[in-house]
């Protein structure tokens, strides 16, 4: 591999020899740069912009006092909040290193530097330095509301853009057929933003939502005195969507004598309100969305075969969550970053165990599933690191249902953590690597679950 194309790497100390032997072990995998002072980090930081930075926490001009390296980790987080800072710290400073942990350094090792430790730290922090470029990356190719408020960087979700796009220049019926959490209703959104009919209104209707004996007079409306109860004249959701969008969701449950209802609209453009005669034209564009299989349903007699070819006149489908491996990661980010800010805790990170749960979970309830996962654990988490166990990806949700949450989850973690610490000998980073978790947050939960090192 040439130097340009390794990840870049500066090492911050005032030991000159201490900086060249750390050049000298890293250099063949790392593009490396040194500094000996808080200055020099920060020209050589925001000369060469380093994935990740090795900061002595002892600085010139008073090295034996953690000062100058807190404010060098401040300046540098100062110029990229995402900066992989890495404290270096003798035994006697393990508390300010944690401390640093706090204010933002991704982790910290103890002197002497075990090389072998400092090598998969390395590896861990430029993994997740990645997968936080590839997200803002993405996020800058597609504008701050990515397509419409809708996510995705994979070729799948691609392809419904790109579909999107086509058929939002046209008044064509629209069906989008996809499991209940996938975003049909969000897909159609985006339809009528990217229509002339943006200016309009867009007006959704859940067909399965509502008793079959109200249906009728929510889409079509009503005049007054035409049953109990209807004490004035009122439009329908058909009428006040003229000129916009018609959302129908879940058309699959619309009873029998309203598919015949929606079907004469289509064809007509115009509407008849329960116990009124007069003919009402309304232009509005129909979008539907389905987690059912018509086809299946009109084989059995429950979907009319007129009306679903008069819908779907353009049909797509949404893929499920479990197919698109390359945003689940960046879909979290976004939640994420969006309900750590609505909560006052915008430095929250995921740890590493929540990442791999993520990643492996098959998400059943699909992107609403993540979306709540995400802003429940944001809400019960405690410190910067999302977890697992917040997320309620661990056994933990197998616990007794009489103990609390609290107490469950704390449970489970003080075993686990007990348990990997016996079969490493007491090794943290062994015992952090095994849980999936960094070193800072295995030392923060062992202290704050009391739990002996030994």
């Amino acid at each position: 591999m040439s130097t340009n194309m390794k990840p870049r790497l500066l090492i911050v100390d005032d030991d000159e020899d201490i900086r060249s032997q750390m050049k000298w072990a890293l250099v063949q995998d790392y593009d490396v740069s040194l500094a000996e002072d808080r200055a020099s980090a920060l020209l050589k930081y925001q000369e060469h912009h380093p994935i990740a930075v090795l900061l002595d926490l002892g600085l010139p001009p008073n090295p034996a006092d953690s000062m100058e390296g807190f404010k060098t980790l401040n300046d540098i987080l100062a110029l990229d909040g995402r900066a992989k800072i890495i404290m270096i710290t003798g035994q006697s400073e393990k508390n300010n290193a944690l401390q640093a942990i706090g204010h933002g350094a991704y982790d910290f090792l103890c002197k002497p530097v075990d090389m072998a430790e400092l090598i998969v730290i390395l590896k861990r922090a430029i993994h997740v330095a990645q997968l936080e470029k590839d997200y803002y990356a993405m996020e800058q190719r597609l504008g701050p509301d990515s397509f419409e408020g809708m996510l995705g960087a994979g070729p799948l979700m691609q392809e419904v853009f790109a579909q999107i796009r086509k058929v939002a220049t046209t008044d064509a019926p629209v069906l989008i057929l996809g499991e209940s959490g996938t975003g049909k209703e969000m897909a159609a959104q985006a339809i009528h933003r990217s229509s002339p009919r943006k200016n309009g209104p867009f007006v959704a209707i859940n067909c399965g939502a509502i008793p079959e004996h109200l249906l009728e007079s929510e889409l079509f409306g009503h005049e007054k005195g035409s049953f109990t109860g209807a004490h004035v004249q009122r439009c329908g959701r058909i009428e006040t969507a003229a000129g916009g969008t018609l959302f129908l969701d879940e058309i699959g449950e619309l009873p029998s004598q309203l598919q015949v209802k929606i079907l004469r609209y289509l064809q007509e453009l115009y509407v008849e309100r329960v116990g009124g005669r007069e003919k009402i034209p309304v232009d509005a564009r129909v979008i539907a969305a389905t987690n059912a299989d018509l086809k299946r349903a009109m084989q059995e007699g429950k979907f009319r075969e007129d009306l679903f070819y008069r819908l779907a006149v353009v049909v797509f489908k949404l893929p499920p969550l479990r197919d698109r491996k390359n945003d689940v990661l960046l879909l979290a980010q976004s939640f994420l970053q969006t309900f750590a800010a609505q909560n006052k805790k915008e430095n929250q990170k995921f740890s590493q165990d929540a990442l791999r749960a993520i990643q492996s979970y098959h998400w059943p309830g699909n992107v609403r599933e993540l979306e709540n996962r995400i802003k429940r654990a944001v809400i019960m988490s405690e410190g910067k690191w999302v977890t697992a166990a917040n997320l309620e990806l661990t056994d933990s949700t197998e616990t007794n249902a009489v103990r609390s949450l609290k107490e469950a989850r704390e449970g489970l973690e003080s075993t686990m953590i007990r348990q990997a610490l016996r079969r490493n000998n007491g090794n943290i980073s062994k015992a952090a690597s095994e849980l999936g978790i960094s070193r800072p947050t295995l030392y923060e939960m062992i202290d704050k679950l009391g739990i002996s090192k030994e």
